[in-house]
């Protein structure tokens, strides 16, 4: 007999079956992924989304309840930090002696209350009823509590009680207001330089919802044919961009399932750009993507090769990974080559390559927007574990190159530590055999790059994720 089944029916009150409602069911099934498995939001989703659509069929999970579902996982994700300390605010123990389901529902819940225009009744009675289904009536009443202690404020009225003033503690204030940890706060505030409104715009631009970028392969689409499609209006800065308005689905771009066009962000098109029309001195026919999965510069670099007699060598460490960049550049115009190889002990003879990309693993603190999980998932320490293969491989890419060659390190991270540190000690090391090259007249028309020579794009500058790029000239 289930506990539902169980539960002693009031006189005069007969006892409501709780629904199941495939939308938050749904969400509640994905941050228990993201939460047990370490998933990642934008890898769990798809699956659910379309397992609902063929278990609850078209009539009854739509378009708009895969897009309230996307936005309840994606809205508790960003906004977590904020609404532990709500709800921290509201429970008898500390947030720790919760159970972690029946913290995802309390999340869940005041993201609907605190995140979106959904009616206080509503939020609070959909997601008791989520609580009975997946945590039973004891838990449900527990939930039932806590929600309607946070449904008697707004957000503002909560962050006035829960952060501390700016004036006393301003990182602990912008972290629990923008929902960052403080480290990951603090490391951004020194990458942007200082000053209030940057950081607090650059903090507001991580919670909002990334536009899908397209990009056109040269030879095999055009932005010109990306842009017939109803939902796409041009890029900002790369012409090979296309942007999905909201509610435009790449997978029903033709260019797209067919592999000639791919979902790249424009911060990473730049990359790829810069390196590709960096000046070099002598031949240009062999170019070097050393880190290359999961493919999406690999594919834009090989087209750009194939377009000026090149060849594009596409390497990567993981071979599952290797496949996937084998597969983003199937049906490139030119020759290339792709292979699984660890970049730190390159298969390659030194001195082969004429432009080498080496976009390096890192935090990733520089996607937020994209993969919101990673800003509780990270911790300072991981900056430890990245520095030293982050030096190898920048080594590595100048060792790769030949005299009078360009190399181009790019991180999906604007920390200092991965970044610039990494560049000034490789460079200390080869003295006067390498020169920094001027990155910025290369993302022509792009604004605020900054004194130079190296380049940090940022989303609540330039709407791209905030990809890192520094341009080395091989001299001797």
């Amino acid at each position: 007999m289930s506990e539902q089944s169980r539960r002693p029916h009031k006189p005069g009150k007969p006892y409501r079956r709780p629904q199941k409602d495939p939308v938050r069911m749904l969400a509640f099934e994905a941050l228990r992924a993201v939460d047990e498995r370490d998933a990642y939001a934008n890898l769990v989703l798809p699956p659910l989304l379309r397992r609902a659509r063929e278990k609850e069929g078209p009539d009854k999970f739509d378009g708009r309840d895969a897009a309230l579902a996307t936005e309840l996982v994606y809205g508790t994700l960003r906004r977590q930090g904020t609404y532990d300390a709500v709800i921290a605010a509201c429970v008898d123990r500390p947030l720790r002696e919760v159970d972690p389901p029946v913290l995802d529902v309390l999340s869940l819940g005041a993201h609907q209350l605190l995140g979106t225009r959904i009616p206080t009744h509503a939020a609070v009675s959909a997601s008791v009823d989520l609580a009975r289904v997946v945590l039973g009536d004891g838990r449900a009443k527990f939930v039932n509590a806590v929600l309607r202690k946070i449904a008697q404020h707004d957000l503002d009225g909560w962050l006035e009680r829960v952060a501390p003033p700016y004036d006393d503690d301003p990182e602990d204030h912008l972290a629990v207001v923008h929902s960052h940890p403080r480290w990951v706060v603090s490391a951004l505030w020194d990458s942007l330089g200082g000053g209030r409104a940057g950081i607090e715009d650059l903090l507001e631009a991580d919670n909002e919802r990334p536009e899908v970028t397209l990009v056109a392969r040269p030879g095999r689409s055009t932005a010109e044919e990306l842009l017939r499609e109803e939902a796409a209006v041009a890029g900002r800065w790369s012409p090979y961009a296309v942007r999905l308005s909201e509610g435009g689905e790449p997978g029903a771009v033709d260019a797209v399932r067919e592999g000639r066009a791919g979902v790249q962000d424009e911060g990473s098109q730049l990359v790829a750009l810069a390196l590709a029309n960096a000046p070099v001195e002598g031949p240009d026919k062999a170019w070097l993507d050393g880190c290359a999965g999961p493919g999406g510069k690999a594919a834009l670099l090989a087209a750009l090769a194939a377009e000026r007699g090149a060849v594009l060598l596409a390497s990567e460490k993981q071979p599952h990974r290797a496949g996937l960049v084998a597969k983003a550049l199937h049906g490139n115009p030119g020759p290339y080559q792709v292979i699984a190889a660890d970049g730190t002990r390159p298969p390659w003879r030194p001195g082969a390559f004429d432009r080498v990309l080496m976009d390096v693993p890192c935090t990733g603190l520089g996607a937020l927007r994209r993969r919101p999980e990673a800003r509780w998932r990270r911790r300072p320490e991981d900056l430890e574990g990245f520095a030293p293969l982050q030096r190898a491989l920048l080594r590595t890419a100048l060792e790769s190159v030949r005299v009078g060659g360009v190399v181009g390190y790019a991180t999906c991270s604007p920390h200092l530590a991965e970044t610039r540190a990494v560049v000034d000690d490789v460079l200390k090391q080869y003295g006067d055999g390498a020169d920094l090259i001027d990155a910025r007249p290369l993302l022509e028309g792009v604004p605020a790059l900054g004194e130079g020579p190296d380049v940090q794009l940022w989303p609540h500058l330039h709407g791209t994720d905030a990809m890192y790029l520094a341009l080395i000239r091989r001299v001797a």
